[in-house]
């Protein structure tokens, strides 16, 4: 073979690896594709698994689909619609870059059927694994809508960081 046939093939196998690295992690829950005049930028999350994570502000317009990306991918029991679920969560108001509350906050997760939260919730969290953590990016429809709720105002986007303790 000779050596420009070998350098783009060589290239070709380059870009099919990192094609295939950029779409590994994130899943996105929409059929959405329409585009917005503002680039929405979904919040950083850092901190430890076991430990309250740090969210950074969102930026830019609130997503209109529901938003999921897995920060740390866990390995045991997977989470279904029937699923009864002990997790830690920490919750921010998109229109405010401020945390709303947070399980971590009491020192105890929060266990509750799956079937009785939220609809982003009941939609994002499905295939989550035990000892994971992920973004749910909530757009008001899945959540609270118009009404609002609690301290949730009206029309709000939710952002949610989900650590998944137990599925029962």
């Amino acid at each position: 073979m000779n050596r420009t046939k070998k350098a783009t093939l060589i290239s070709v196998s380059i870009l099919l690896t990192l094609s295939t690295l950029t779409g590994c992690g994130a899943k996105s829950v929409s059929s959405d594709s329409t585009t917005t005049s503002q680039a929405t930028t979904n919040p950083t999350v850092t901190g430890a698994a076991g430990s309250k994570p740090v969210i950074g502000a969102p930026q830019g317009a609130a997503p209109t689909t529901l938003q999921t990306h897995d920060i740390i991918v866990g390995t045991g029991k997977e989470a279904l619609a029937t699923s009864t679920l002990t997790v830690h969560y920490t919750l921010m108001a998109w229109s405010t870059g401020q945390v709303v509350e947070s399980s971590w906050d009491g020192g105890s997760p929060a266990t509750f059927p799956l079937s009785g939260v939220i609809a982003g919730w009941q939609q994002g969290i499905p295939g989550m694994k035990e000892g994971g953590r992920r973004l749910l990016v909530i757009p008001a429809d899945l959540g609270y809508g118009a009404a609002g709720g609690g301290p949730i105002g009206p029309n709000e986007t939710l952002i949610f960081v989900v650590d998944l303790v137990s599925v029962a």
